[in-house]
């Protein structure tokens, strides 16, 4: 069975305390996991500057998104370590499609090498 929020209060000066709002009525937020940023610096600078960091935030996203879900609410971030995630996967994918490109180029240059000899 869900649980169903607080009625407001009769009195319109009582404070509201349901969910998402704090004991004085004032809305509150979860604190960012401490590597979310990070993740999501990670992803980024795998995709636009070195692929070779891609699979770090694919691996530590997978983690970091893990870790918020089993807080209960406690930690938020998750926006930036889905981001990171995803950029890591594509990353990875990209790193993975440059690497087979350069073996399938140098097996042709061999082949032309050595059939011209």
């Amino acid at each position: 069975m869900t649980e169903q929020p607080p009625e407001p209060p009769q009195n319109p000066y009582q404070p509201y305390t349901g969910p998402g709002y704090g004991p004085t009525g004032a809305p509150y937020w979860t604190p960012d996991h401490p590597e979310a940023q990070m993740v999501l610096i990670l992803g980024i600078l795998g995709m636009a500057v070195c692929q070779v960091i891609a699979p770090f935030a694919w691996v530590k996203g997978a983690r970091v998104k893990k870790e918020i879900d089993a807080s209960g609410g406690r930690l938020g971030g998750r926006s930036q370590a889905q981001i990171g995630y995803v950029l890591g996967i594509v990353g990875s994918i990209m790193m993975i499609v440059s690497l087979v490109f350069v073996v399938f180029y140098i097996g042709i240059v061999v082949v032309a090498v050595g059939s011209s000899v």
